[in-house]
């Protein structure tokens, strides 16, 4: 069975998703596609053999044809074509985040119970690239015994100018947020958001931060942003243990010494470093909506646990206090 795809939000992200769908993974076609811009979308269909392009997102989800949905469109768009495709009953692909509000989140996590099945899947792609993966082995197998500290560093080269301080929680560490969940398999409870001395390059940003949280457990978690860095995008991740630590490797495949140096090469965004994982994260996702056995991947629950981390985070960066994370209770659909 091929796996006829319809999707929201022809942009960038929205365009690597498609030339993924199309000419990387199997399993499935792009049949339908949507864009606030008519125009934009016109132009990813004609590259398209068996693509409509309709006039709204709902029109999309509607269509006989699409049986399955993928949400790339601006944010806070992501609330309603989620829940039209749940209505639908169709499954559902959510670009992160999974909505940009607290409320939106419950209101699909509702709608989503309400229906008796997991529908959606969220796009924290991390958890399918290799070394974190990796990571996740090593923690689960106790060769590090139980977990007292993980550190997490997020190092982009630059960033946009319409680039805000907020943004470094809500579009940068929700990525730390939710694998550091994935990766110690718990809640996070508390977070302080701290400004370091400023970087140079980041003009008025309040760059880099310093984020100091803990777990239901008591696991001590620092995330780091740094978004003006130049060197590279580089993504850091340590555990430490009782018996010992677990780190993600460097990304170079090859560790060059010359010239009284030793070196790898630190790639260049995130596109480099993950796109392996969105690969991963794809195919997988098209074989369980094809097999019908139910969805593994990140799910409604962790877009709603991360945007609450995230409030609580932009809370801190605010007050300068220690801001309590504060879950609703964890529906058995998603244990």
């Amino acid at each position: 069975m091929t796996l006829k795809v319809g999707v929201i939000g022809t942009g960038m992200i929205g365009r690597d998703h498609i030339r993924r769908l199309t000419e990387v993974v199997s399993g499935a076609e792009v049949v339908a596609v949507n864009d606030a811009n008519e125009v934009s979308a016109k132009e990813v269909a004609s590259g398209l053999p068996n693509a409509t392009v309709h006039a709204t997102g709902e029109d999309l989800i509607a269509d006989d044809r699409v049986d399955a949905v993928i949400v790339c469109s601006w944010g806070p768009t992501h609330e309603q074509y989620v829940l039209a495709s749940i209505a639908a009953g169709k499954p559902v692909f959510c670009e992160k985040p999974l909505a940009t509000t607290t409320e939106a989140c419950r209101n699909i996590i509702d709608a989503e119970v309400a229906s008796g099945k997991r529908l959606v899947q969220v796009g924290f792609m991390r958890r399918y690239d290799a070394p974190y993966r990796a990571l996740k082995r090593a923690i689960d197998s106790g060769a590090v015994g139980a977990p007292l500290i993980y550190y997490s560093g997020h190092r982009n080269p630059s960033v946009p100018e319409h680039y805000t301080k907020d943004m470094a929680i809500v579009d940068t560490a929700v990525h730390d947020f939710d694998v550091t969940r994935w990766l110690l398999g718990e809640e996070l409870t508390t977070i302080r958001v701290q400004a370091a001395k400023p970087n140079s390059h980041g003009g008025e940003l309040q760059d880099p931060l310093l984020m100091t949280l803990e777990t239901e457990r008591g696991v001590l978690v620092q995330v780091e942003t740094s978004v003006n860095i130049r060197y590279g995008y580089d993504i850091r991740g340590e555990v430490v243990g009782e018996d010992g630590t677990a780190a993600l490797a460097d990304t170079g495949q090859v560790v060059l010494r010359t010239s009284n140096s030793v070196g790898v090469r630190v790639p260049e965004d995130w596109r480099e470093r993950f796109i392996a994982a969105y690969d991963v994260e794809f195919q997988e996702w098209i074989n369980e909506v094809v097999a019908g056995t139910g969805l593994t991947g990140p799910s409604s629950w962790d877009g709603y646990a991360a945007q609450v981390v995230c409030d609580a985070g932009v809370k801190a960066l605010y007050s300068g206090e220690r801001v309590q994370i504060e879950l609703a209770t964890k529906p058995g659909l998603y244990s």
